[in-house]
Order: C-alpha cells, then structure tokens, then sequence
C-alpha cells in the first residue's frame, strides 16, 4: 500500500469519525453531514466514502432523519408544505419525504386548526381581514386551502 494510499483511509477514517460524533447528538441529511464535514477541513473525496460506509452501516440514514425531521417540525405547528419544501431543500428523495410524512399519522387539518387557536383563539373571525390574516398564517406554517378551510371552520369540539 502506497504513502497516498493509507494517508487517504486515514482521511476517510478521520472524516467517519467526525460524522460519527456528529450524527451521535442528532439525525443528519447526508448532504448536511457532507457540508459540515468539509467545514471541518475534510476532503470530499474522503467525505463521501465515509457517508458511503456509514450509509451501509446503516450509521446513517436519510429516512431515519426525514422521520425524526417531520416529527419534529410536526410538534412545533408546521404543516406538510412546509415539511416537504424544507427536506427537498435538504436533499431528501421524494419517497422518503413522502413515506415520512404518511407515518407520522397526523391530521393536518387539526394541526392547522391547532396552530390557528394557539396563536388567534378559539372564535373564528367574521370580518374578511382578520379571516385572511389567520389564512397567511397558516399559509406561511405550510398548510394547503384544504387544511385552512377546515381550521377556520365553526365547528367546536369542546
């Protein structure tokens, strides 16, 4: 084995490491892990063998951090739109976004109904500018017109 040989597996290893701390304090999109590692100094070469080994692994995983990522986004209001822009923006397959999304078994027309409480309150507003204020607001949480309508509907559930 050449000189240039082992000084790249220890690059690999040393990459690998970094990640592996990294991914021990939270689940990461790989391209996240990608970026931070080359901030870190780390050549990309050696970067992506090192997600390469974690991802046979099974260290790393994309659907294991979509899951984690919706759940979370979930818990703070967020609706699907949302969710499914910001994983897309992470680098994250359609089908893993997807398969996320559907697993965490939420309806999102009380999620958006919800949020709406939580920020306006309970009564519904009747005047047309206070309706649409509380639509952008849900709008901007990555809710569709679907959702909305059914969180500014009168029904009570008390």
């Amino acid at each position: 084995m050449s000189s240039d040989d082992v000084e790249y597996e220890a690059a690999v290893r040393a990459a690998r490491e970094q990640a592996i701390k990294l991914l021990a304090r939270r689940e990461h999109a790989p391209m996240e892990l990608s970026r931070k590692l080359g901030e870190r100094g780390h050549e990309s070469q050696a970067v992506e063998q090192a997600l390469a080994q974690l991802e046979a692994d099974n260290l790393l995983s994309p659907a294991r951090f979509a899951e984690s990522f919706v759940r979370a986004r979930v818990g703070r209001g967020k609706g699907p739109l949302l969710i499914r822009a910001e994983l897309g923006a992470r680098r994250i397959a359609q089908e893993i976004v997807e398969q996320a999304l559907t697993e965490v078994g939420v309806d999102w027309a009380e999620l958006a109904r919800e949020a709406r409480i939580k920020r306006f309150g309970r009564p519904v507003p009747t005047d047309f500018s206070a309706q649409q204020k509380q639509r952008r607001f849900l709008q901007q949480r990555g809710f569709d017109a679907r959702h909305m309508r059914l969180a500014m509907s009168d029904q009570d559930d008390e």
